[in-house]
């Protein structure tokens, strides 16, 4: 029997600042398990925009020793990242545009839908969404 393979999945910062959250339990519980499993499989993508707004969150609001933190940031670096280009800006307003999103949120899905993902793993955007090919899914929602 062959093993099923795993959707390539975007995750936005706010899962990964979960998966270190001593006063969220169950949602860290919850952003560990599909971190797991999507970075395990190789599915996983993450953006430079996202990997600053962890770092950010988790040594300003958790207090992340910035040691700790920037350990943390180059184990997710290993894993796919997409690199936001200029044109990227661009196509990203024409998200914006047409899909009522914030300004981050579009580039968000601007580079799940450039890395090729299928999944944009987010707490703050609508559970359920479908974007041009890409469903936009709450973890703690599922």
């Amino acid at each position: 029997m062959s093993a099923v393979r795993i959707a390539r999945a975007f995750f936005d910062s706010n899962i990964l600042i979960y998966s270190d959250d001593a006063g969220e339990p169950r949602k860290r519980e919850i952003a560990r398990e599909f971190i797991e499993r999507y970075f395990s499989a190789g599915a996983a993508v993450v953006s430079v925009q996202v990997l600053q707004e962890y770092f950010n969150v988790v040594t300003k609001k958790q207090k992340m020793d910035p040691s700790v933190a920037r350990v943390k940031v180059e184990l997710l670096s290993k894993f796919v990242a997409h690199i936001t280009l200029p044109e990227d800006v661009l196509l990203e307003t024409d998200i914006f545009r047409l899909h009522k999103l914030s300004f981050w949120d579009s580039m968000l899905v601007r580079s799940a839908k450039q890395a090729e993902c299928k999944i944009l793993f987010s707490e703050d955007m609508q559970h359920g969404r479908k974007i041009d090919g890409l469903q936009i899914l709450n973890p703690f929602l599922i």
